[in-house]
């Protein structure tokens, strides 16, 4: 078993609090050193108690599921003998009833060399790094892929 931490530290300062005037903002940090700004989404809180240029919720549930897919994804194409050259996907989630209903996959992949994928075997490739991501299995929201590729 693997344990994964992070802190997650706000204050409220001279905010009166009660009248839900109060900052949002806060600080992620990670046991690598890693500190990165967070706040609630300015879709449902507005500025200026949210903070647009930092990373809300909702936005890091999405990246954490690209990241972590992608991850999946060069792992299997090395191990089939795929070259990828980069990977860039802009991924979307769809804010549905309160949740996350739907996160899309849009990864761009570049691939060089002798061995380049079909696209069936593109295709599985994605299809595996979906079933091999920890967050996906983690999570009851759809994940779509709409994955292109290029050489």
């Amino acid at each position: 078993m693997s344990r994964h931490t992070a802190e997650i530290a706000w204050h409220r300062h001279d905010a009166a609090f009660t009248d839900k005037r109060y900052s949002r903002a806060h600080k992620w940090s990670f046991d690598g050193g890693a500190v990165v700004p967070g706040s609630s989404s300015p879709h449902v809180v507005r500025v200026p108690w949210s903070d647009p240029s930092a990373v809300d919720p909702e936005e890091a549930f999405v990246a954490s599921l690209s990241s972590c897919h992608m991850l999946w994804f060069l792992s299997l194409a090395a191990r089939d003998g795929y070259v990828v050259d980069s990977y860039v996907d802009h991924a979307e989630g769809e804010m549905k009833d309160g949740w996350i209903a739907v996160v899309t996959l849009k990864p761009v992949v570049a691939f060089s060399g002798e061995k380049v994928p079909t696209d069936a075997e593109l295709e599985r490739l994605h299809h595996e790094a979906h079933g091999e991501c920890f967050l996906a299995r983690s999570v009851k929201s759809e994940i779509r892929v709409e994955g292109s590729w290029r050489y």
